[in-house]
């Protein structure tokens, strides 16, 4: 007889509310996705209204209002025209549905449908999208879960949807064509001559693949018609003015006195009248005299009161986040140079605000800020230490005079403009002009910099 054993063991775990996770969420969303959210809450809760729709009665003590920022009156982005095209995600997720699959594998997928990026690309881990899943909708997945259910993405359509970077994208295209020689010695390229590939050295494909100029030439030419960029053409008509990008935050700068506002048209939350005098009255009835109907009325006024204190704890953070970014890159907002802008991460953001790490990821991720000179992303604002050892990460001070990678990237850039298009610099080259003047970076971190903004190497920068 198999002897039977108890055993105890202790775990901790972090389970968040329904209200942190309902504020995550509210957090994550950009200007226009907030005002939809709050006109959702609305139509949907018949306590929640705003205070221009009704003259408001004597407010009891307990009553919660949050009175908004209001942004720019002349700034009317209603009028734009809606997008009735369809979106990448609508794509996907149309065929997501048709699919028999487990509901934790449906849910996963469309979060990760979700995730994205505008050309289809994959941009996180399968760890990091478990930790968000976890963390916002409260699914708990596990990354084998995440993996069998990112498989199932990247068999939708269109070919190469949901890929890591080109290489597996065009992999992912040519595992879709009908077996043959040419779409065997593509898959080859692709796989053991990528580099020689990226850099049009044919030479090398030819003799590292011991293929024929004719195999090669046929080859290329198949890979050549693949997409690069699988989900562009979803969504994405560049005669479409939808496609417009509605600031978070506008800054301006009135007599040399920095001003920041929050961008959204929400109105002033209450309580509707009725459901305020409803609750007042049954605060004062015992439960068990209670009417029938008195829980939907309890229910609604608590969804509405959590409602607006979640909106009001949201606006408040996301202005202190803007507000702890424009005291550490004052001189920037003064100045508009960008070699003015000082290293600043999330820690920095932290230590000013009292915030958690990823509290500010969210409330920067994704938003914009409008200032007199531009529209910028919020992450624009954020940049590390020059330096290649620990992640960038110097500790040098708010104060120092340390360049950050904005300032390398702006020297790369200017540098490039103003070569010799007969004899482009070469990545070591750029490094000895940068050393000349102050700016110790090595070629790696000039490579990094420079794929960043896009410009390729020497050799393809040069004019016959």
């Amino acid at each position: 007889m198999a002897e039977q054993r108890l055993e105890m063991e202790q775990r901790q775990q972090l389970r968040l509310s329904a209200q942190q996770i309902r504020f995550v969420r509210l957090l994550e969303l950009n200007a226009p996705e907030l005002d939809d959210a709050v006109e959702r809450e609305m139509a949907d809760n018949p306590a929640l209204v705003s205070a221009e729709e009704e003259t408001p009665v004597e407010a009891p003590a307990a009553s919660v209002a949050w009175v908004p920022r209001r942004s720019m009156e002349a700034e009317d982005y209603s009028s734009a025209t809606p997008d009735t095209s369809e979106t990448l995600y609508d794509h996907l997720e149309s065929q997501i549905s048709e699919l028999d699959l487990p509901e934790n594998i449906d849910q996963i997928a469309r979060y990760i449908v979700g995730t994205l990026d505008s050309n289809g690309y994959m941009t996180r881990t399968a760890q990091e999208i478990s930790d968000d899943l976890a963390f916002g909708p409260g699914i708990m997945a596990g990354a084998d879960e995440v993996n069998r259910a990112l498989e199932v993405v990247r068999q939708l359509d269109p070919p190469g949807i949901a890929a890591r970077d080109l290489r597996d994208t065009l992999e992912m295209q040519l595992l879709r064509q009908e077996p043959s020689e040419v779409r065997d010695n593509a898959l080859r390229i692709i796989r053991h001559a990528f580099e020689a590939f990226t850099m049009k050295h044919r030479h090398r494909i030819i003799s590292a693949l011991k293929l024929t100029d004719r195999q090669a030439d046929d080859a290329l030419a198949l890979i050549l018609t693949m997409n690069p960029k699988p989900g562009a053409a979803y969504g994405n008509d560049p005669s479409d003015s939808s496609n417009i990008i509605v600031p978070d935050f506008i800054l301006n700068n009135e007599n040399g006195e920095l001003t920041i506002t929050l961008n959204n048209r929400i109105p002033e939350l209450r309580i509707e009248q009725s459901f305020d005098q409803a609750m007042r009255t049954l605060e004062n009835t015992p439960k068990g005299r209670r009417q029938k109907g008195s829980e939907f009325i309890v229910a609604r006024y608590n969804d509405a009161r959590d409602f607006i204190r979640i909106i009001s704890q949201r606006q408040r953070t996301m202005m202190a986040v803007m507000s702890a970014i424009l005291k550490i890159q004052e001189e920037y907002f003064r100045t508009e140079d960008v070699y003015t802008l000082k290293p600043m991460m999330l820690k920095n953001i932290a230590e000013v605000t009292g915030l958690d790490f990823s509290v500010i990821s969210r409330a920067t991720n994704n938003k914009y800020l409008q200032t007199p000179w531009g529209i910028f992303p919020m992450r624009f604002f954020f940049s590390d230490s020059k330096g290649d050892k620990g992640g960038g990460d110097s500790g040098e001070s708010e104060g120092s005079d340390a360049a950050t990678n904005r300032k390398i990237e702006a020297a790369i850039s200017d540098l490039i403009a103003k070569e010799d298009k007969r004899h482009p610099l070469s990545d070591r080259q750029i490094g000895e002009q940068l050393a000349a003047s102050g700016l110790d970076v090595s070629r790696r971190t000039i490579a990094k910099y420079r794929d960043r903004q896009g410009i390729p190497v020497a050799r393809l920068r040069k004019e016959m």
